[in-house]
């Protein structure tokens, strides 16, 4: 497969994602300030921007508005839903070819709502629902109308790479916010997770049990362990050959290796220091991101997150 349509395809499942992901985390912190009188509106929104890799200035006191314009409004803003949207069509337009008809009109019907001041118009909570529901809208076309050859790895290797990231930002605002008193129960109905979970651990809700849900749980598919495992699963059929020992593919190795260590490492020792046992997993996912670049497509430079945490 050509650098040029591996790469799109790749991004392609990255920006859906990522602007599925951002209405998620969005749509839970702002019902949390909006419905819980007890909870800062200023240090909720430094924390969410933190989290989600933009720095703000000192002096700036940021506000519902302010976050709800740099991370889902304003197309300028790298972390935008409306940046990612945009860039998920243009990564579209350019493997054009390679795409079903179905699945082209998807993500282009999503992106012209952006230029026709539709999505503008939109306020919360609706726009975040209509973000994930156009979501769910391509990735259940692609399911559905795509062949399963390397352009279909690419696209789900970029899907559980943003996944495996954003799943960890929600986990770490989930850990930010714990002493506010803000719910784990509201991370959980952000990842579509509640029901799964309650099942799972027969309605006992702690704070320990949601993270290892979140984290470890090999069945849910926007656990950390199951994206992770995804991911290594697609890089292993794009490898041509095997290896019979170890891995030459440097992002296989760093996917691995990071889901080996939540798999086996004592819980307890993961939750003394979550926000930032969360920070190295979205390290760990630039990482791969960049040995990705480097050994399927020529010539490009890894597109990351902006801010500190990648």
């Amino acid at each position: 497969m050509l650098s040029r349509i591996a790469e799109s395809m790749f991004w392609i499942g990255r920006y859906v994602e990522r602007a599925e992901d951002t209405a998620r985390i969005l749509d839970v912190q702002t019902q949390l300030v909006l419905e819980d009188a007890t909870i800062e509106e200023e240090s909720t929104c430094r924390a969410l921007l933190s989290i989600m890799g933009v720095e703000g200035e000192p002096e700036q006191t940021p506000d519902l508005g302010l976050v709800l314009d740099m991370l889902a409004y304003d197309p300028s803003s790298p972390v935008s839903m409306a940046a990612a949207l945009g860039a998920a069509r243009e990564s579209a337009r350019r493997a054009r070819e390679t795409l079903s008809v179905p699945m082209w009109e998807a993500i282009n019907t999503t992106y012209r709502a952006i230029p026709s001041g539709h999505f503008h118009t939109m306020r919360a909570p609706a726009i975040f629902q209509w973000v994930r529901e156009r979501a769910a809208l391509i990735n259940g076309t692609a399911d559905a109308t795509m062949t399963r050859d390397e352009g279909w790895h690419f696209l789900v290797l970029g899907r559980c790479v943003e996944r495996t990231d954003m799943t960890s930002r929600l986990v770490a605002t989930a850990a930010m916010s714990a002493n506010t008193g803000a719910p784990w129960t509201s991370t959980l109905r952000a990842c579509g997770a509640y029901e799964a979970f309650l099942r799972t651990y027969r309605g006992l809700e702690t704070e320990r049990g949601a993270a290892e849900f979140l984290l470890l749980d090999r069945l849910f598919p926007r656990s950390v362990v199951f994206a992770l495992s995804r991911a290594e699963q697609c890089l292993d059929n794009l490898e041509s050959a095997g290896q019979r020992a170890g891995f030459q593919n440097e992002a296989q190795r760093l996917l691995g290796r990071m889901r080996a260590e939540l798999e086996y490492r004592s819980l307890s020792d993961v939750m003394a220091d979550l926000p930032n046992e969360m920070e190295r997993l979205q390290r760990t996912c630039a990482l791969a991101t960049e040995a990705v670049t480097r050994r399927y497509f020529a010539g490009a430079e890894a597109l990351t997150w902006q801010g500190v945490l990648a």
